[in-house]
């Protein structure tokens, strides 16, 4: 399990299949688990590929799992949830935005990309798709456990985000 995207904050079910078997980056898919906040679950998914295939041109030090999974899992929850799965699964306390597990899932807190993208004044589906671009580096080897680790990704992280954006709207 990794940490949070956005680094000023405190803080991976898919199978793999040959790659003759499926297209160059996996499939994201997305599930809804809250009811607060109303996401376009199937826009979402739509970026959510954009960036996985972007995340594929920036390896990071670490174990590269992204390119042999076949789908990525995303789970949308509530901060309660997530909370809960942050305190079973590393041990910390308290809601986090986005937790990556190396089989290939990622849970997010729609909660905390809400209140985020209203103190950034940013856009909250940008916010969402920050934390799943963010997952989907972690998939692919980046770390940051350290500061100079944090500031490589949120520079991958942010570019990545930013071309995704453009592509995804103009579509």
């Amino acid at each position: 399990m990794m940490k949070t995207s956005r680094p000023r904050r405190k803080p991976t079910g898919s199978r793999s299949a040959p790659p003759e078997a499926r297209g160059p980056e996996p499939l994201v898919r997305v599930t809804n688990r809250q009811r607060r906040h109303p996401v376009d679950v199937a826009g979402l998914e739509r970026l959510g590929c954009l960036a996985a295939r972007r995340c594929l041109a920036h390896p990071g030090p670490g174990k590269q799992l992204l390119a042999e999974l076949a789908e990525v899992d995303v789970t949308l929850v509530s901060d309660r949830v997530i909370a809960r799965v942050h305190a079973e699964f590393s041990g910390v306390p308290g809601a986090t935005d986005v937790i990556t597990f190396q089989h290939g899932e990622l849970v997010i807190s729609v909660e905390t990309a809400h209140r985020v993208a209203g103190e950034e004044g940013e856009l909250f589906v940008r916010e969402l798709l920050r934390y799943l671009t963010h997952g989907l580096l972690h998939l692919h080897g980046h770390l940051d456990a350290e500061p100079a680790q944090r500031r490589v990704m949120w520079r991958v992280q942010e570019a990545i985000l930013r071309r995704v954006w453009r592509e995804g709207c103009t579509d």
